[in-house]
């Protein structure tokens, strides 16, 4: 994995950013791009050609199924970088389950692009976008499953559409968030507070007291520099703005330091209450889609049961 920052705060990002950019009228910020629907189409023969998927069958091994995939899809680094690596294990495992389920070309070449395609979707934006990539998943498995040319097609019959829900749902939708934390950037929330009613503070500016070599410098110009306090010296006048000054700005220092506590302090509350929700209502959502996904496995099995 790469050293990356931790990811618990990319749905608050995602929320106020959301909020403040419409979608409707923009379709990224600062070049990240934000969620957005994909389009199931039918993906047969897509990715995987029949010479590609023939090639794949005939390996007897791991190291040589790794290779053939390697030069489908470029993954010429795929020992040293680990973005390459956990590319080729997804491709890999996903060619191990066509396999062990007796898929023939068409099913594997259609499976391995439905994963690569949910994959992309999923790395596309540094966002949270679970619903968005679920919604392409069940729109790609139904475009493969219904006879309604030349929209969907009948590929996959009940049982293993079960299956491929099931594989999906346990591996990738399992980890989506470490696949996002290894493909995307990092998203930084940067806050600029501007106070209503207090005075910007002026810049200092650079005074034109020092002269460059080779001046003359004039009779009075030297008589007026006998009469100025040398460097480090104040005089009584000087002395007494200086205490004004600083008893002013202490208090004006004073006042303000405890508007941007008790601003901020509130502001601290806001963000830790909303990133819990927010932390919270991913959890629900993710725990009543298996939930959803154990009761209908179970279901199925106990109507199995009863026509045997």
């Amino acid at each position: 994995m790469c050293e990356r920052e931790p990811y618990f705060h990319l749905e608050f990002v995602n929320d106020i950013l959301l909020r403040r950019y419409s979608l409707e009228t923009s379709s990224s910020y600062d070049g990240v791009p934000f969620p957005r629907e994909w389009k199931a189409k039918v993906v047969v023969w897509s990715d995987l050609s029949v010479d590609d998927v023939d090639r794949l069958n005939e390996s007897l091994s791991v190291d040589h199924v790794k290779q053939v995939l390697a030069d489908i899809f470029h993954l010429d680094s795929w020992q040293e970088d680990p973005r390459q690596a956990i590319v080729m294990d997804l491709y890999y495992y996903t060619l191990q389950f066509a396999q062990d389920n007796n898929f023939n070309r068409e099913k594997t070449s259609t499976f391995f692009s439905i994963i690569k395609n949910i994959h992309s979707a999923c790395v596309e934006t540094p966002f949270g976008n679970l619903e968005h990539t679920f919604r392409y998943f069940k729109d790609l498995i139904l475009c493969h499953s219904v006879n309604r040319p030349p929209f969907s097609i009948e590929l996959f019959n009940a049982e293993e559409i079960q299956k491929i829900s099931e594989y999906t749902i346990n591996t990738y939708f399992r980890h989506f968030k470490m696949y996002k934390y290894a493909f995307t950037p990092v998203v930084r929330l940067d806050l600029a507070i501007t106070y209503q009613g207090v005075p910007v503070s002026p810049r200092p500016s650079v005074g034109d007291e020092l002269t460059t070599e080779g001046t003359e410098v004039s009779p009075e110009d030297e008589q007026t520099a006998e009469h100025k306090p040398k460097e480090g010296e104040e005089t009584p006048a000087d002395d007494v703005n200086d205490q004004t000054d600083n008893e002013e700005e202490s208090g004006a220092r004073k006042e303000l330091r405890a508007m941007i506590q008790t601003y901020l302090a509130e502001e601290i509350k806001k963000v830790k209450a909303t990133v819990e929700q927010q932390l919270k209502a991913t959890e629900d959502s993710v725990n009543r889609k298996l939930e959803d996904d154990n009761q209908a496995r179970s279901g199925r099995r106990d109507s199995l049961k009863k026509k045997k």
